[in-house]
């Protein structure tokens, strides 16, 4: 069983990934990406069109720990 670590915000770093192309593919692509530059996927929301079933945009919610810069 994963163990989860809470972390104080001050101690992490956000990313949000924003794109109109919502495929499955794209969507899995991005995700990939941004977790094998070590980002650690957090949430997705979507952006609907009230013309469509289909969302018209992806945010995709990322996070990692701020490395020490010293």
């Amino acid at each position: 069983m994963k163990k989860e670590v809470i972390l104080n915000p001050v101690e992490l770093e956000y990313k949000v990934v924003e794109t109109s192309d919502v495929t499955d593919i794209t969507l899995e692509e991005l995700i990939n990406k941004y977790v094998r530059e070590g980002w650690s996927f957090e949430n997705i929301q979507f952006a609907m069109r009230e013309s469509s079933k289909r969302p018209a945009m992806a945010f995709i919610l990322f996070t990692r720990r701020i490395r020490d810069k010293r």
